[in-house]
């Protein structure tokens, strides 16, 4: 086994701060390398992480945590879930779930996303008015997404701020060294939001909408085959974590890299033809999720290294969005970029279902920053959150001017 020099210390605040010279360091000495505190394999490079996402060797296999009553809840929502799920099962979930989607959810959406994007830049512009730091992650980057999924599913509107809360909650349990504490909070949110869609569902099915949620309680395939209850439980809390995670983090570790990075900032706003290109840039540059875990479920080498089965291995999405073989100067930021594969969304079967409207919301949002403002300026230091896995900001402060 050849260990990483140095070693990667998910929790050092150094490398959560700032992980790619740490990454740079690691590739150069090997695509993959044994984590021996993790007790597990990590791939650094682009072409490594790509094979860890589809190879059919590699699998997502969920085993509860802590089995027992203490976090029932956390375990029915990750054993329901399609991320945790291979084929057949997973195909016969993604199938579902995808025709449900498939009835016009994302384009019926996109003029009220960008309304409501407009609106909430509009309000901090009032704010700021062009000489007081607002935080824009608070003000839209977090009530974006949330109120969009809201939407989406048909959450009525007093219920929506229960939502982010439960998914702060919930997915903390992601990180590594997690505290009792953090795992008590992540059952309650889990047990908390489960009931409540349990009767939200129950109430779509005595009054049907054209909501998401009604399509997914409704949907079946071409045998009959239907959505189990708590699958559909399970499906709408993952469009909740996984959609508003990755829209909130791109969205401010995207504008503080455009902040940081002035020459591109002008260039986008003086061409917002770019503005598609540019946002697949900012996801690449900083990857709102660094780490993806599969299990080998056959002795599997990548990478030159053999995994036996059952060992872990982690594509490490930030890494390989970096990776010099693949992006040319890849620590620059370059909101023109057209040559860029970056696997921000994953890939293979796992490919993330809510990719086009992440992209929708993340368009509207960029769009309203750069065309409701004339000048975007750092309004302080940015404060980052201390977790390593889902890599986001606390607060970011911006004096915006009308």
């Amino acid at each position: 086994m050849t260990l990483a020099p140095p070693p990667l210390d998910l929790t050092d605040p150094a490398v959560v701060a700032d992980p790619y010279p740490a990454f740079a360091r690691a590739r150069a000495a090997a695509p993959v390398q044994w984590d021996e505190p993790l007790g597990l394999w990590l791939a650094f490079t682009h072409a490594e992480a790509d094979a860890v996402l589809r190879n059919r060797r590699l699998g997502r296999i969920w085993r509860d945590e802590e089995p027992g009553e203490r976090l029932d809840s956390f375990n029915l929502i990750h054993r329901n879930a399609i991320l945790e799920m291979e084929p057949p099962e997973h195909t016969r979930l993604r199938r579902l779930v995808s025709a449900a989607f498939a009835r016009g959810h994302v384009e019926r959406l996109r003029p009220w996303v960008q309304e409501l994007a407009d609106s909430l830049v509009d309000r901090l512009v009032e704010r700021s008015g062009g000489s007081t730091p607002v935080d824009v992650l608070s003000g839209m980057a977090e009530e974006l997404p949330v109120a969009v999924i809201a939407e989406l599913l048909g959450v009525p509107a007093a219920d929506r701020p229960l939502l982010r809360p439960w998914s702060n909650a919930i997915v903390k349990m992601y990180e590594y060294g997690r505290t009792t504490q953090v795992e008590d909070a992540a059952e309650r949110a889990a047990a908390e939001f489960v009931a409540y869609l349990r009767d939200l569902a129950a109430d779509r099915r005595r009054s049907p909408g054209e909501d998401l949620l009604t399509h997914l309680v409704t949907v079946r395939d071409s045998d009959g085959d239907r959505l189990t209850e708590d699958e559909l439980v399970t499906t709408c809390i993952l469009l909740l974590n996984a959609g508003h995670e990755a829209t909130v983090n791109v969205s401010g570790n995207g504008l503080l890299a455009l902040l940081e990075h002035p020459g591109e900032l002008a260039r986008l706003r003086a061409d917002p033809g770019l503005l598609p290109t540019a946002i697949e840039e900012l996801m690449r540059f900083d990857s709102p999720l660094q780490l993806f875990e599969r299990t080998a479920t056959a002795d599997v080498e990548i990478g030159g290294a053999t995994l036996r089965a059952g060992q872990k291995i982690a594509a490490l999405l930030g890494s390989a969005n970096r990776d010099p073989a693949v992006f040319a100067d890849p620590d620059t930021l370059d909101v023109g970029r057209t040559d860029n594969p970056h696997i921000t969304f994953g890939a293979g079967v796992h490919f993330c279902l809510g990719a086009p409207l992440a992209r929708v919301e993340l368009q509207a949002s960029f769009g309203a920053l750069l065309s409701r403002t004339s000048r975007l300026e750092l309004g302080g230091p940015a404060r980052r959150r201390p977790e390593f896995v889902i890599r986001g900001l606390r607060e970011l402060p911006v004096v915006l001017t009308p």
